[in-house]
């Protein structure tokens, strides 16, 4: 194993390598959660391409392994808690590393807010359902996902093993039971004895007339949305017990899992209400496997599967603080190792980074909040499409950073063919980026995402370029990067 650092006081600064790979998986699938994500998502593609719902998210799902590809390569590189911070950095520069890490990182913070709201509105409507807390208030979502919230970072704080083992079954159980309605609602369908005049169709893999491929595409945004947070074992990567076989194993997995599971669940979906009650019943529905399960199997089925979303939306929360903590963690330690936030408590976490990460999340609920009359659903809105925009950034230079360490800089022996792979990743990056901005929103609340999202990322970008200082002290943190990993890779190749 290589020298973790050339600083002083490890004990009290490094993390602990004592992840399995499938706890690294725990991390990717929570943060995906392929569980809320069936129940919301599908909604926002219908919306434009109707019953080829399923086609958007396959081609998303190629997209998706486009993009997985350029992890799997860096993270077979370099090991580190930083993902796409030293990802960049170490290949495009500090400057270029910075704003990849701060952005990933601030879609994690965006992201933890969408969870801890799906969570608080999903928990809440369970509540609601079974009688425990009726007549609710506007404000009972955001105390439900406040309570998800702090619950995320007591579990950051324990040690990793405890926590990513709870993620693996939270999001294990809910997925199962999606799974085990989606197959009882196709056999019904094949049987033809599905409810509401409802059958079985591969019309839902072909383009309905009216729809152009521009359209289309833009369909497939909210399918790589569903994706978002596969990456998330990038941040194990100096805690996982053979991080250049697991994390890459852990990443990749988890992509073609989402791909696997996402076409068919939504397939499911769509033939259901598209040949029975009609798209509009699909776009409207507020959780499609819970309707769905209600029709197919019996109205109790809707209560486990509105539980079973915020079990899945509270993993996703506390991925997101854990992936968010070890960023801010990462960058601190190269910036100021003797600062706070660069140390690891007893159980050797970062305990000060994901106290950061959370009163951050909570910040801008409380903004949301009180500044613009924000309900849980509106934070919910709001903070995804802020943090997919910033996400999608984040991806772009890592991606670029890839091509850079192996085609250019040739720094790993790998086919000179498989360029295509990311050349196809980054240009299917940036048009979702130009379709998610233009044409541009001049009213409501959306002409401010763009805003926030990009002016984050010009912030970080003006300070980088106006503080050299700073620039100078990440490089001197990545400066011994290149040479652990070759150590890494000569050891790996050495043994066979």
């Amino acid at each position: 194993m290589a020298a973790p650092s050339t600083t002083p006081d490890r004990s009290r600064r490094g993390l602990r390598p004592s992840l399995s790979v499938w706890q690294a998986v725990g991390i990717s699938v929570a943060l995906m959660a392929p569980s809320m994500a069936a129940n919301i998502n599908p909604q926002g593609t219908a919306g434009l391409v109707g019953q080829a719902t399923p086609l958007a998210f396959f081609l998303a799902a190629v997209a998706v392994l486009l993009i997985a590809y350029v992890f799997v390569r860096l993270c077979q590189y370099y090991r580190h808690a930083g993902s796409v911070y030293v990802f960049a950095g170490a290949t495009l520069g500090p400057r270029a590393g910075a704003v990849a890490g701060l952005g990933l990182m601030g879609t994690y913070v965006f992201y933890g807010l969408v969870t801890a709201s799906a969570a608080g509105i999903f928990g809440a409507a369970f509540l609601d359902s079974i009688g425990v807390w009726n007549d609710q208030p506007w404000w009972a979502g955001f105390l439900v996902g406040a309570v998800a919230l702090a619950l995320a970072l007591w579990l950051t704080i324990v040690p990793a093993r405890r926590a990513t083992s709870i993620l693996l079954s939270a999001e294990g159980i809910t997925v199962l039971l999606i799974v085990v309605i989606a197959v009882v609602v196709l056999v019904r369908l094949l049987a033809g004895t599905a409810p509401d005049g409802s059958s079985f169709t591969m019309d839902v893999f072909k383009v309905p007339a009216g729809v152009d491929s521009s359209t289309l595409f833009l369909g497939i945004i909210f399918g790589l949305l569903s994706f978002a947070g596969f990456e998330a074992a990038a941040t194990l990567g100096e805690e996982a017990h053979n991080p250049r076989r697991d994390i890459p194993r852990a990443i990749l997995g988890t992509a073609i899992f989402g791909g696997v599971y996402f076409t068919f669940v939504t397939a499911v979906e769509t033939m259901a209400f598209s040949t029975g009650k009609g798209m509009d019943a699909f776009v409207s529905s507020p959780a499609l496997m819970g309707d769905l399960g209600s029709s197919y199997i019996g109205a109790w089925v809707g209560d486990l599967i509105t539980l079973g979303a915020s079990v899945s939306a509270f993993a996703c929360c506390l991925a997101c603080v854990v992936g968010a903590s070890r960023l801010l963690f990462a960058l601190v330690r190269d910036l100021s190792p003797g600062h706070s936030v660069a140390s690891t408590g007893r159980n050797d976490t970062p305990a000060a980074a994901a106290l950061v990460i959370t009163g951050l999340v909570a910040l801008i609920a409380l903004v949301s909040a009180t500044a613009f009359s924000a309900k849980p659903f509106d934070t919910f809105l709001w903070s995804g499409t802020i943090g997919t925009l910033i996400l999608l950034v984040a991806y772009v230079l890592a991606t670029i950073g890839c091509i850079k360490l192996i085609w250019v800089d040739k720094k790993m022996p790998v086919p000179t063919w498989q360029v295509v792979i990311p050349a196809l990743g980054l240009v299917m990056l940036g048009y979702t980026l130009y379709r998610n901005v233009f044409p541009y929103p001049t009213s409501g609340p959306a002409q401010w995402f763009p805003v926030v999202a990009f002016g984050w990322l010009a912030l970080v970008t003006i300070v980088m370029l106006l503080s050299p200082g700073l620039a100078r002290r990440l490089a001197a943190g990545m400066a011994d990067l290149d040479d652990r990993a070759k150590e890494d890779v000569q050891t790996v190749d050495g043994t066979g």
